[in-house]
């Protein structure tokens, strides 16, 4: 007898033929009902294949398929941001692509020659999603690894076309913007089924025996543009100050010259209007000046008493004393 535990129940079949023949038939019949489906994540596409010719890709959910084997699935993580590293690894990656898994070949990953024959230690990371599902499977054998060469390739391209100034310190967006666009073109001239969303470069450092040496040089470069900033800074204060004291100075210059040569203008008219009517009559003009003038002035005098020159005695009452002193 053959015992068989079924969820909560013993079954018992006879050990003979026909008892074979229903262990075998049984055993069939559960493979069949466990390789018949299978589930497909919400961040995932599956691609079918059967006897291994693409038949189609799946959309997240709950799928059937033929069992035992006729139809076998492979899982792509179609909607996940995927990323790849050079020069470093971070701890705990769960894609085997994401990094060297030896530190000797991250150290040579990162050791690149710049376009004025100096050495660099660059480490970047770009990011990426399967866009194309078949043909990232079956045009590109393993295309991870094939994209890890073509980012080294095009990187090594882009730095060895610059200064190790611009690399380590001007040109970083540059070099990210333009290793973007040819890695793209490489992708899509291979037919990966991939989309470069981004390359980012880390840390961009010379060799370690120079390092200090760059580093005096960039404290340098900043100690000067810190310099030009207060330069610029004080010229922008002094020099808008010293104009506007200029412009305040040149219209109240102008300002007097107006009035000056209103005044003179005013002056001269009123004395061709005298000269005007004295060639007219000039006793009564002579005479109608003199009067206005003495009438400016004698109130200027204060009190005065004027008597004849003949005159032989004053009232004793006349307080002449009193009009002296004033």
């Amino acid at each position: 007898m053959i015992k068989l535990q079924i969820g909560d129940k013993q079954v018992e079949i006879p050990f003979n033929g026909k008892g074979i023949v229903s262990v075998v038939l049984l055993f069939l019949a559960l493979a069949v009902a466990f390789t018949s489906f299978y589930q497909v994540e919400q961040e995932e596409e599956a691609v079918v294949l059967r006897f291994g010719k693409y038949i189609k890709t799946e959309q997240p959910g709950l799928r059937f398929k033929l069992p035992l084997g006729i139809d076998t699935v492979q899982m792509l993580a179609v909607r996940r941001q995927l990323k790849q590293e050079f020069g470093f690894a971070t701890p705990g990656a769960t894609n085997l692509s994401q990094a060297s898994s030896s530190p000797s070949v991250q150290g040579q990953e990162k050791e690149m020659v710049t376009g004025d024959l100096n050495a660099a230690l660059v480490e970047w990371v770009i990011q990426y999603r399967i866009d194309e599902p078949t043909e990232y499977l079956f045009n590109v054998r393993n295309a991870d690894e094939t994209l890890r060469d073509a980012s080294e390739s095009v990187m090594r391209e882009v730095v060895g076309d610059r200064t190790v100034d611009e690399v380590i310190t001007i040109g970083r967006q540059e070099i990210e913007s333009e290793c973007l666009e040819k890695l793209q073109n490489l992708v899509d001239k291979y037919e990966m089924g991939l989309n470069i969303n981004q390359v980012q470069l880390k840390n961009v450092n010379p060799p370690l025996p120079v390092q200090a040496s760059f580093n005096e040089v960039n404290q340098a470069q900043q100690e000067r543009e810190k310099s030009i900033n207060i330069a610029n800074g004080q010229y922008n204060r002094e020099v808008p100050k010293a104009r506007g004291e200029a412009e305040q100075e040149i219209s109240e210059a102008e300002g007097y010259a107006t009035q000056r040569i209103n005044e003179a203008e005013g002056d001269a008219a009123k004395f061709n209007a005298l000269f005007a009517e004295y060639q007219k009559a000039p006793e009564v003009t002579k005479r109608r000046i003199y009067l206005e003038t003495l009438q400016s002035v004698l109130p200027q005098l204060g009190k005065k008493v004027i008597v004849d020159e003949d005159a032989q005695q004053i009232l004793p009452l006349l307080p002449l004393n009193s009009l002296k002193s004033e």
